[in-house]
């Protein structure tokens, strides 16, 4: 006796199909599991006897054999035991219904009720375009899963309710379409840029960061405000759209980190501890899984104390910077994570913190300066956009009373606005923001007169590097953007100028 049933797993971010093929045979009694599968998936006989026999299903006393196909792809994870029971009743002919058009998916435990799987909302995608009509899915999953349009969502309790629903005598209602509602921009955060004092230049560098999503490295002395300032990004970063809102869920649901959330409607704002290892930063292990830079994608990754990360863990940013993905490649195997995230890095200018300071006298050393800010790269500091020196907040402007600073709500609608023109502008490309533009879409930008003169000009006294004069374009048409204009005019490029890095900065 023979059946099939689908199942699915998750590799990279993208689901693919796995057929659940059971045979039974005459014989001595035996369960053999074959397809690659991990310790995990090994251990679903276990789960999945018990689970039939607390179910009031027969579990024939004969030769088992089930093969997870496609036989090259490792399987991991414990997501297969319900396909697995499923195949088990209709090749033993308890179950008798077409299940062809129907994908299966969940954790079984030994009483029959199921446990959570991750990655929900990539194999629905993938059921939704391969013509499946009907995904059954734990319940704890269904918040998850609602926002797929086109296909039969079932939320399952149990194994035994699952059987009586496939053999008609018990029907469960599938899920309701929940769709997409954008977050409500009144929206209350802990931080909001109105409680900021002074610190006018720097708040005007972070609207143009976030406006473009450009890299912005802030340096300053301790007690400037650098993670401060850096904390209040959230209250002006526009709401995500429906695609960017489904990419970042996905990438949240394989790292299990999902939660109660159906769908993830504002951007990540990730903020790893310098002792984060290789892996947790840029993602990996035997089993390939998302690192920080991924679950900061369409977001924000702020590293605070960015000398203090291991220099090997800072160099491994360098090609998701420029590329916008992690490609992790394994004896088995090769992943791509998306990794298209706003580096925001903050850090002191000396061990001790207060070199150049007018207020505090440094007490390091000329070599342990050196040693100090040469932790941190030049090609890395090449790839950051925007650097901005954080003074001391002023005695006379810490304790008066702050009535002029703009709250973070206006900024936001700036910065929205900026967005807004950038996607109109990029609507036929595969970009969304200013700073992902190519060099070939950097020459074909309108430039006012004289901007040329200028920027030549610039590329001479400044030195620039190819990428660092392209950057520097870039930064001034999103102040173009946030200045209505069509075109790069003089000022814009002046401006832009000053977030260059000085150089007499030691950032060798």
């Amino acid at each position: 006796m023979f059946a099939k049933v689908f199942s699915a797993t998750v590799v990279g971010l993208e689901g693919v199909l796995v057929e659940v093929e059971t045979d039974i045979l005459s014989g001595l009694p035996a369960f053999t599991l074959v397809g690659l599968p991990d310790k995990a998936v090994e251990e679903s006989k276990e789960r999945v006897r018990s689970a039939l026999k607390n179910t009031g299903a027969d579990l024939p006393a004969r030769r088992i054999t089930v093969n997870l196909a496609p036989g090259d792809l490792p399987k991991e994870g414990s997501s297969f035991d319900v396909a697995i029971a499923v195949s088990l009743l209709a090749a033993s002919e308890q179950l008798k219904t077409d299940l062809s058009d129907a994908i299966f998916l969940g954790e079984l435990s030994l009483d029959g009720s199921l446990r959570p799987a991750s990655g929900v909302l990539a194999i629905a995608l993938l059921a939704r375009s391969l013509g499946k009509k009907r995904f059954f899915i734990p319940e704890q999953n269904m918040q998850e899963a609602s926002v797929v349009e086109g296909i039969a969502i079932f939320p399952i309790q149990t194994l035994e309710q699952l059987f009586f629903h496939l053999n008609g005598e018990r029907v469960i209602e599938p899920l309701v379409y929940e769709g997409f509602e954008q977050v409500d921009d009144d929206k209350e955060y802990e931080f909001d840029l109105k409680d900021i004092k002074g610190q006018e230049f720097v708040k005007r560098a972070i609207e143009i960061a976030v406006a473009g999503g450009h890299n912005i490295l802030l340096k300053g002395p301790p007690g400037s405000g650098k993670t401060l300032i850096a904390k209040t990004i959230p209250s002006i970063l526009p709401s995500l759209s429906f695609e960017e809102a489904l990419e970042v869920t996905k990438i949240y649901s394989i790292a299990g980190l999902l939660e109660d959330h159906s769908i993830i409607r504002t951007r990540p704002f990730r903020n790893p501890h310098h002792t984060t290892s290789h892996v947790g930063l840029i993602g990996g292990s035997s089993h390939p899984k998302p690192g920080e830079i991924s679950l900061a994608h369409r977001g924000v990754l702020f590293l605070d104390e960015f000398p203090e990360f291991p220099r090997h863990v800072l160099e491994a940013l360098r090609q998701p910077l420029e590329d916008g993905q992690v490609v992790i490649s394994r004896a088995r195997q090769r992943v791509v994570f998306p990794a298209r995230f706003m580096l925001v890095a903050a850090l002191n200018p000396c061990p001790c913190g207060f070199y150049g300071d007018k207020t505090r006298q440094c007490i390091c050393s000329v070599s342990q300066i050196l040693r100090y800010q040469k932790r941190i790269s030049g090609p890395l500091l090449d790839r950051i956009d925007i650097h901005i020196e954080v003074a001391a907040v002023e005695v006379a402007k810490l304790t008066q009373e702050n009535t002029e600073s703009e709250s973070s709500k206006v900024v936001r609608e700036r910065v929205t606005g900026a967005r807004l023109k950038q996607q109109k502008r990029f609507q036929k490309k595969k970009i969304i923001t200013n700073s992902e533009m190519s060099s070939r879409m950097v020459k074909e930008l309108a430039l006012g007169e004289n901007v040329q003169d200028i920027l030549r000009e610039a590329l001479t006294k400044l030195s620039l590097s190819a990428r660092s004069y392209h950057k520097l374009i870039k930064v001034a048409r999103t102040i173009a953007d946030l200045d209505k204009s069509e075109i790069i005019q003089e000022n814009h490029v002046y401006e832009a100028l000053q977030y260059r890095p000085r150089s007499s900065e030691a950032y060798e």
